[in-house]
């Protein structure tokens, strides 16, 4: 099942969580920052034995303080004009952090940000449909898939892109 809510992703009570992480794993603004400061420094100290991330991949973790028991963190594209591939890197992101998160029996609930569409600037509409489209392709092995986002603009994407794909 997969369910959209506006709510803070560090509180969210599932077995994983996605972060909207950038290539460096080293925390920032936006739901990263909030990630990191959420589960405390032992998040940073794991993150370093990674040197970087590259764009479309993810790396799982612990998740230390959260309420999630891992945190899958993913690099999405910062958004060209649509003239870098941005919306196979992003759709990449996606199936990377489900990836990872099979790699964990004990993965069965997972929530995710809209990946890419805050200070990345990849447009919501085509984002959410990406996002959207590959969640359904994972919906049959998880017991909940949560979109957890930030605005009501983007509750009401997500949510259209759902009843669509019904």
């Amino acid at each position: 099942m997969i369910t959209v809510v506006k709510r803070d992703i560090t509180t969210l009570s599932v077995d994983a969580i996605v972060n909207a992480a950038n290539q460096a794993l080293r925390g920032g603004g936006g739901v990263d920052g909030a990630i990191h400061r959420a589960a405390g420094p032992e998040l940073l100290n794991e993150l370093r034995a990674y040197p970087s991330c590259p764009t479309g991949q993810a790396v799982l973790t612990k998740g230390y303080r959260l309420r999630a028991k891992y945190v899958i963190h993913v690099v999405g594209p910062i958004w060209q004009g649509g003239l870098a591939d941005e919306a196979r890197l992003l759709e990449s992101a996606y199936r990377s952090a489900f990836a990872h998160a099979a790699e964990r029996p004990d993965i069965r609930s997972i929530a995710f940000p809209a990946i890419s569409t805050g200070i990345y600037g990849f447009p919501k509409p085509d984002a959410a449909a990406i996002a959207v489209r590959v969640m359904r392709d994972y919906e049959p092995r998880y017991g909940e898939i949560v979109a957890c986002l930030f605005d009501d603009e983007t509750v009401e994407l997500y949510e259209r892109h759902l009843a669509e794909s019904a």
